[in-house]
């Protein structure tokens, strides 16, 4: 990780363009992306470029050429730190530090640092350090060896004892196994708690979108909280929960997730499992764009490779898929003549809406959008109850939506009141059950 360089380093950031290898964004987008990232955890990035890479290197993925090219630029910019975009060895990340005399970290180390620092939560730290541990265990050198405990056994027969490397490495996997069993705790409280709200009416929204998309201040925008919102990568890690009402269901819960972003570390992904699992239980998911970026379209890919893996993007062989409307953030920012072409595009397309988080801009046509699919299949009931019936009064005021209420006369328990309440099917079998 970063260790001894600081905050307001100064950095080189390197995105290395190697020939042959696919990705959903170009390398300019990939090097502003890497910026962007070096930016959230406070460095300073002193100079950015792309390097074409034809042939990887084993010891250090550049050429002999392309590394002195390196050094040079450190010491012009007075570089402290070298960031490359991409996923580097460990032998190929300390050669390249011997070479440089400088710390080297790759994309994987950055965007573990960005999670450490922003991981509010137990749950969220323990998520990181996890992840970072097992990054870490792979970059353990074997410098120690003058440190080896003595022989064991008799004679010459025993061998070694356990190196320093091996009792860090031992340390580090005990450490994963506690850190998982905690996780997994972590993991079946959060069962029990969709599960509970499974038997609850309440139907959850969640956001989901690339990194920095806008999702905490829309977030922000439909519940009123405060969010951590502010143009950065990972501006916020831990998933927020609020209660909002939408205005044919009286309570919804709306669910900010992590973001998604390119070639995200495999560590992380197997680490907040038990968070973005939070969008499988959703019964609509807004995928919030950036409409106003370059890389919309690759985003957009990048997203739903993740969901794809969750299981919860629909296709062949799915029976019910989660509903995903697609948020285009940013509206604001496109230039007009790009805004009239895309708008043709949202009008033929319901499950597209046209937003800006930041000024409000179709934020209630968004709401109404959502409030259509949650009461998709909802009907017209007529209910006649005693006045004094306050129980299943207030139960069809907090799982349906209350059309009217009239007098209907007396009964023989007393004034009888008349109501008109939209449900569910399935909530109206639970009310009859009462």
């Amino acid at each position: 990780m970063l260790g001894e360089v600081s905050r307001g380093a100064r950095a080189l950031v390197i995105c290395p363009d190697i020939r042959g290898s696919k990705h959903d964004l170009d390398a300019g987008s990939r090097l502003e992306e890497a910026c962007g990232l070096a930016l959230a955890i406070g460095i300073e990035v002193a100079e950015a470029f792309v390097l074409p890479v034809r042939d990887v290197k084993p010891n250090t993925l550049f050429g002999a050429g392309q590394v002195e090219n390196i050094a040079t630029r450190c010491e012009l910019e007075e570089a402290e730190l070298v960031v490359v975009d991409g996923a580097l060895s460990p032998i190929q990340q300390r050669n390249l530090e011997d070479k440089l005399k400088r710390k080297v970290i790759d994309r994987t180390g950055l965007i573990l640092e960005i999670f450490g620092e922003r991981a509010a939560t137990a749950e969220g730290r323990l998520q990181v350090e996890l992840a970072h541990l097992d990054y870490q265990q792979s970059r353990l050198v074997r410098s120690w060896t003058h440190l080896e405990r003595q022989r064991g056994g008799f004679g010459f027969l025993g061998g070694p004892g356990e190196t320093q490397i091996e009792a860090d490495r031992r340390m580090i996997r005990q450490r994963m196994s506690r850190l998982r069993k905690e996780l997994e705790q972590v993991r079946r409280t959060r069962a029990l708690h969709r599960e509970r709200r499974g038997r609850a009416p309440w139907p959850v929204i969640a956001l989901v979108g690339y990194t920095n998309a806008g999702k905490s201040t829309l977030f922000n925008r439909l519940t009123g909280a405060e969010v951590m919102a502010e143009d950065l990568l990972f501006a916020t890690l831990d998933p927020t929960m609020r209660a909002i009402r939408l205005p044919g269901v009286e309570k919804a819960i709306l669910s900010d997730t992590v973001g998604f972003i390119s070639d995200l570390p495999t560590q992380l992904v197997a680490a907040f499992r038990a968070t973005l699992e939070e969008v499988t239980a959703a019964d609509v998911i807004v995928h919030v764009r950036d409409i106003s970026s370059p890389a919309a379209a690759a985003q957009k890919s990048q997203v739903l490779d993740v969901l794809r893996e969750l299981g919860v993007t629909s296709g062949e062989g799915d029976e019910a898929p989660i509903p995903i409307i697609e948020a285009w953030n940013k509206w604001d920012l496109l230039p007009a003549e790009r805004g009239e072409e895309l708008r043709e595009v949202v009008a033929g397309d319901p499950d597209i809406v046209a937003i800006s988080a930041m000024t409000g801009d179709g934020v209630t046509e968004l709401v109404s959008r959502l409030d259509e699919l949650l009461t998709i299949g909802s009907k017209l009931y007529s209910i006649t109850l005693p006045a004094g019936e306050g129980q299943k009064v207030a139960w069809l005021h907090a799982h349906g939506q209350v059309v009217s209420q009239n007098d209907a006369g007396e009964g023989e328990s007393g004034p009888l009141i008349a109501y008109e309440v939209r449900l569910s099917p399935k909530e109206y079998g639970r009310f009859a059950s009462l």
